[in-house]
C-alpha cells in the first residue's frame, strides 16, 4: 500500500451525517448478516454429540460434517465479490437471506447424513457472501470518521449470534431434560436448534428491503442523483456532493469491474497487499478460536464436565465475546488497528498457553485435576476476551478498507474465502488431533498466536482515519 493517493477535497475525511442514528441503523441491518454467520456457526456446538449418536459416526467423519459448512463459506466468500458488482450490494444479501432460510429449514428436517451435510454447505454459501458483502457494504456507506466503529458492527453481530445460539441451545437443552436427542415440538432438541435460524434468517432478509444501496455501486451503474442522495444521508449536507462523487469517480475512473485477474501481480502471483489481507485472515483462524465455538460443549465435557454445564460455559464465553468486541468498538477507531492487533496477540499466547498447560495433565476419573481444570476454563475465557477485542473486530474492520478501491471487491473475496479455508482445516483437524494430542494441540494454536505479532509489525499498514479513496 502505498501513500499517493490526494487526500479528499470534499470533507469527506471530517463528515458527519445529520442523523447518525440512520447511519447506525444502516450499519447494524448490514450486519444482521454477520448475527446469521455467528447464529450458524456455534448452533452446530449443541448438536455435535446427538449427530454423532444417531448417525454412528466416528470423530473423522463427524468433523467433515460440520466443516464441510466452511466450504461452502469459501465458494460464497469467493464469488460475492463478483455478484454485488453485477446487480448490487443489497441484492446479494436478499440472495444470502433466502439461502440462509432454506439451510435452515433443510438442516432441522434431513432424513440422512449427506442430506445435512448438503444443507450446511448452502448454510455456508450464504454466510460466505455476508460475510464479504457486511463489511464492504458498511466500509462504503460509513463516514471515515465513524468507519471502524461502523466496520466492528460485523463483529459485534457476529458475536452476538453466537451468544444468542448458544443461548438458546441451552434453553431447548434444559427443556428436553438434559438430551440433545429428547423431543421437542415432535422433533429431537438438536434438530430445533438448527431449525430457530429461520427466525433471524427472514428478519434479514426483511432488513434489507430498509436500507439503501451503496452508493459506490450507484455510480458504477449510472445513477449519480440517487447516490447524491445517499451520500447526503450518511456523510451530511456540509459535504461538497459534486467533489465528493468526483473523488468517488476518479477512484474508479480506470477500474473495470473487480476479477482475479486484477490481483495478480508482484514476485508471488498477487499483488504484496493482496498476500496481507490473506495472511490477516489465515492468522485469525490459526489460532483456533472457532474450536471455542463450533467444539466448547465437546470439549469441556472430554475433560470431565457435565453436559448442562458444558453448554452453560461455552455461554460464559460467548458473553465475553461481546465484552471483548465491545472494548474493540471503543477502541478501534481512537488507537488504531494495529495496536489492538498486537495487544491481543499477546493476549492469545497467555491465554493459549495456560490452556495447553492445563490439558497436558492426565484425567482423574474422567476429569481433569481441580486446580488445572479451573485454570483451562479461566485461560479458555483469556483467550476469547483477548481474540474478541483485537483480531476478531480488527480483521474484519482491515478486509473492508485496506484494499484499493480498483480490486476491493475481488480482493476482499480472496481474503475472506482463504479466512474460510484455514477455518476448515482447524475445523476439520481439531477431533483427530484432541485425539491424538488435545495439549500439543493447543500448543499450535500459541505458535501461530505468536507468529501474528511479527507478521503484523512488519506488514500491516494503519488505516485509521483514512477515505477509501486514499488507498492505493
Amino acid at each position: 500500500m502505498t501513500s499517493t493517493a490526494q487526500a479528499p477535497k470534499s470533507g469527506a475525511r471530517t463528515a458527519h451525517p445529520d442523523h447518525l442514528g440512520h447511519v447506525i441503523f444502516i450499519a447494524a441491518a448490514a450486519a444482521m448478516g454477520g448475527f446469521l454467520f455467528g447464529y450458524d456457526s456455534s448452533v452446530i456446538n449443541g448438536a455435535v454429540e446427538a449427530i454423532r449418536g444417531r448417525y454412528d459416526v466416528g470423530s473423522a467423519a463427524l468433523a467433515q460434517v460440520i466443516a464441510i459448512a466452511l466450504i461452502g463459506c469459501a465458494v460464497g466468500a469467493a464469488t460475492a465479490g463478483r455478484i454485488a458488482d453485477r446487480i448490487g450490494r443489497i441484492r446479494c444479501m436478499q440472495i444470502a437471506a433466502v439461502l440462509f432460510t432454506i439451510s435452515a429449514v433443510g438442516s432441522a428436517l434431513p432424513f440422512a447424513l449427506w442430506d445435512l451435510a448438503f444443507w450446511r454447505v448452502v448454510g455456508g454459501f450464504a454466510i460466505g457472501m455476508a460475510s464479504v458483502i457486511g463489511p464492504a457494504y458498511i466500509a462504503e456507506v460509513a463516514p471515515p470518521a465513524y468507519r471502524g466503529r461502523l466496520g466492528s458492527f460485523q463483529q459485534a453481530a457476529i458475536v452476538i449470534g453466537i451468544a444468542v445460539s448458544q443461548l438458546v441451545n441451552w434453553g431447548l437443552l434444559n427443556a428436553a431434560d438434559g438430551d440433545q436427542r429428547g423431543k421437542l415440538m415432535g422433533l429431537e432438541a438438536w434438530q430445533v436448534m438448527l431449525g430457530v435460524m429461520v427466525v433471524p434468517a427472514i428478519l434479514y432478509g426483511l432488513l434489507s428491503f430498509a436500507i439503501p444501496e451503496s452508493p459506490r455501486f450507484l455510480i458504477s451503474v449510472g445513477k449519480h442523483e440517487r447516490a447524491r442522495e445517499i451520500l447526503i444521508e450518511v456523510e451530511g449536507k456540509d459535504v461538497d456532493l459534486d467533489a465528493r462523487v468526483a473523488e468517488i469517480e476518479g477512484a474508479m475512473k480506470s477500474e473495470h469491474r473487480s476479477s482475479f485477474k486484477d490481483l495478480l501481480g508482484g514476485s508471488f502471483f498477487f499483488k504484496p497487499i493482496v498476500w496481507i489481507g490473506i495472511g490477516l485472515s489465515v492468522f485469525q483462524q490459526f489460532v483456533g478460536i472457532n474450536v471455542a465455538f463450533y467444539y466448547s460443549s465437546t470439549l469441556w465435557q472430554s475433560v470431565g464436565v457435565d453436559p448442562t454445564d458444558s453448554f452453560f460455559y461455552s455461554f460464559t464465553t460467548s458473553i465475553i465475546n461481546i465484552l471483548g468486541t465491545v472494548i474493540a468498538m471503543i477502541f478501534v477507531d481512537r488507537i488504531g488497528r494495529r495496536p489492538l492487533a498486537i495487544i491481543g496477540s499477546v493476549g492469545m499466547v497467555v491465554g493459549l498457553a495456560l490452556e495447553a498447560w492445563a490439558f497436558s495433565y492426565h484425567l482423574v476419573d474422567g476429569k481433569l485435576p481441580a486446580a488445572q481444570g479451573w485454570i483451562a476454563l479461566i485461560a479458555a475465557h483469556i483467550f476469547v476476551l483477548f481474540f474478541a477485542l483485537s483480531w476478531g473486530v480488527v480483521v474484519w474492520v482491515m478486509l473492508g478498507e485496506m484494499f484499493p478501491n480498483r480490486i476491493r471487491a475481488a480482493a476482499l473475496g480472496v481474503a475472506a474465502a482463504a479466512q474460510w479455508i484455514a477455518n476448515w482445516a482447524i475445523t476439520a483437524s481439531f477431533p483427530s488431533l484432541a485425539e491424538w494430542n488435545l495439549s500439543l494441540t493447543y500448543v499450535i494454536y500459541t505458535a501461530f498466536a505468536a507468529l501474528s505479532i511479527p507478521f503484523v509489525l512488519k506488514f500491516v499498514k494503519e488505516t485509521k482515519g483514512k477515505a477509501l479513496e486514499e488507498m492505493g
